[in-house]
């Protein structure tokens, strides 16, 4: 039976990296595979899935009013297709998160979303709510912040890099991201008030500085 998958994660996880690794293994076998990317980097000239690491892959762009389902109905009708990819599904709207379940239901094309699940304000992107409701699988892909815990949240900064705590979810333009765990993601965005930043550490907070990165990246593990 096929399946709708979501894979989400803070900003610069390897989201991409491993879409581009799972299409390309489908290819490997002689596969068919369609990869999509949100239109909202159209602007950018940028009708492709590209990784932080360099590697790449042409993708079809979709725009908020397209009809998923009936687009690879359509291309089904050139051959088969083996997988859908989506990245950026963050931005899928939920009747888009509903095709494509039922591309996985009706089609039986497995679909592997990938995509950030809340915004710098710390909201829910609509394409991840409705993904977080009705994906069969759920999964995490893991990053760190600048302390060593897991990073489960992001901040927009500008060009000055100043936090930013209020304007548009969607923002295509020099804006910088940056992962944080949840507890400096409050602090950055001054939710958590300032008088209490200089309280006392917890008795472990000065343990758990001095843990190598090996030591972080292990500990993350173990929660799995």
């Amino acid at each position: 039976m096929a399946k709708l998958y979501f894979s989400y994660a803070a900003m610069n996880a390897g989201k991409s990296t491993i879409l581009l690794q799972a299409s390309h293994n489908y290819r490997e076998r002689g596969m068919e595979t369609v990869l999509y990317t949100s239109a909202l980097y159209a602007e950018l000239d940028k009708k492709s899935i590209s990784s932080r690491i360099g590697i790449s892959a042409p993708a079809e762009l979709y725009e908020r009013d397209a009809d998923l389902y009936a687009e690879i109905s359509d291309r089904l009708e050139n051959g088969p297709l083996h997988c859908v990819f989506v990245d950026e599904a963050q931005f899928l709207t939920s009747d888009q998160v509903w095709q494509l379940a039922r591309v996985a239901d009706r089609l039986r094309i497995p679909v592997m979303c990938y995509g950030l699940r809340t915004d710098f304000q710390g909201n829910l992107f609509e394409g991840s709510r409705q993904l977080l409701a009705i994906a069969d699988v759920l999964r995490e892909v893991r990053t760190i912040c600048e302390c060593g815990s897991k990073a489960t949240m992001v901040i927009r900064m500008d060009e000055h890099g100043n936090v930013l705590t209020s304007g548009d979810q969607v923002s295509i333009g020099r804006e910088v991201y940056v992962s944080l765990c949840r507890k400096h993601w409050e602090e950055a965005t001054g939710r958590w008030p300032k008088a209490r930043m200089d309280a006392p550490k917890l008795p472990f907070a000065e343990e758990t500085m001095q843990k190598t990165g090996a030591d972080l990246i292990e500990a993350l593990l173990d929660e799995e």
